[in-house]
């Protein structure tokens, strides 16, 4: 089968949508099919390479703010219609692609309603009132995706009922759910239980919605209790400078250790040597970082919100907490840290979960299924 698919984002400058379409495009490879992934560039003419057997197309972006999408859809669309007679299926991941006419076969995979998500946005600042404007546009161009699409996709089960303000029927959306290499993704021989290497992780963007002006009150709670505690950030993202600043001004730059973009190599052992693991985060889909923290064994904190709340079992294999309370955080954060029992006992649990429900081998059969659904019904 030959698979095209539309991301706004992909490796090496990624998050969320983009690892999971290098992840899944990575294993449909490796099954023997033929996947080219089209993605935003630069200002420069297309840009063509081989990543671990993808073929990916980087095709110009103007980031002219509104227009940026539709802009880059021009050059989209004219490679789309280039590429067709080697094609067999179109797979668009929301959120921010540009709709795409073709007479092929379409999948689309919501990641996140963009309209759902700009609503958790903390306004702190013009470009976050910014942010949440823009999502007037993505709505349009989401809705007019979804509607070209012969079906419907999601990671998470919660995802389908937001998806009726779109015009869709819940009960025609088919969750394929979200997974990681759990072979790469595993426990170590790590140092978690030794003082010294005591931290908490947090992988992710630095963007708005994750909880992060959340979390630097919550470091900012335990390591007054602990002095020698470190709070690792690894990512990149608009709120970088900001809360480097208010890590700063609170005297936490000790404390709180940003990183920036950390590439897999380093990630892995940054999850299996983790203390704790937290997601803040005031809305997600189904996030790819929890998965992989779990997938290490790492307990996780995190906020009792959708596709979190469908992964974690409270108190089972991780804790959650209500969002925007660094009070709750702190605590689930400190009980984890008072008791090495309790954290191998989730660490544990955890790891089975991923095993039992998550992995990559499952979404892919359940995304092949839905290829040759659509591949049927069109023939």
């Amino acid at each position: 089968m030959s698979i095209c698919m539309l991301t706004s984002q992909f490796p090496p400058n990624s998050a969320g949508t983009g690892n999971y379409v290098h992840n899944i495009s990575r294993k449909l490879v490796q099954k023997g099919h033929h996947v080219t992934v089209i993605t935003r560039g630069s200002f420069k003419n297309i840009e063509r390479q081989i990543v671990h057997g993808i073929n990916v197309f980087r095709v110009p972006f103007i980031p002219i703010y509104p227009f940026h999408v539709s802009i880059h859809g021009l050059f989209v669309n004219e490679l789309v219609k280039k590429l067709e007679p080697q094609l067999n299926i179109v797979h668009s991941h929301i959120p921010f692609p540009p709709p795409v006419k073709t007479s092929l076969p379409s999948v689309t995979t919501v990641h996140t309603p963009m309209r759902t998500h700009a609503r958790h946005y903390e306004e702190t600042d013009l470009s976050a009132i910014a942010e949440k404007l823009q999502s007037t546009f993505c709505y349009r161009m989401e809705r007019e995706i979804i509607n070209r699409s012969d079906l419907i996709t999601t990671v998470s089960h919660t995802v389908p009922f937001e998806l009726s303000e779109y015009g869709v029927n819940p009960d025609d959306v088919v969750v394929i759910g979200n997974g990681v290499n759990e072979e790469t993704f595993k426990p170590g021989e790590g140092n978690r239980n030794n003082s010294q290497y005591r931290y908490v992780l947090y992988s992710g963007r630095l963007g708005f919605g994750k909880g992060l002006f959340d979390l630097i009150k919550c470091a900012e709670k335990l390591c007054a209790a602990q002095p020698d505690l470190k709070f690792i950030l690894a990512g990149d993202g608009p709120l970088r400078a900001r809360l480097e600043e208010d890590a700063s001004a609170l005297g936490l730059q000790k404390n709180i250790i940003f990183l920036g973009r950390v590439d897999e190599d380093r990630l892995v052992p940054l999850y299996q040597n983790a203390t704790v693991f937290v997601l803040p985060s005031h809305y997600e889909g189904l996030p790819t970082v929890l998965l992989e923290a779990m997938a290490c064994g790492v307990p996780p904190v995190a906020t009792a919100i959708s596709g979190n709340s469908e992964v974690i079992s409270s108190r089972v294999n991780g804790i959650l907490v209500p969002t925007k309370d660094p009070d709750m955080l702190a605590a689930g954060i400190s009980d984890l840290l008072s008791d090495e029992n309790l954290r191998e006992e989730m660490g544990d649990a955890a790891r089975r979960t991923i095993e039992e429900s998550y992995t990559l081998e499952r979404v892919c059969q359940n995304l092949l299924s839905c290829y040759n659904q659509v591949l049927q019904h069109s023939s």
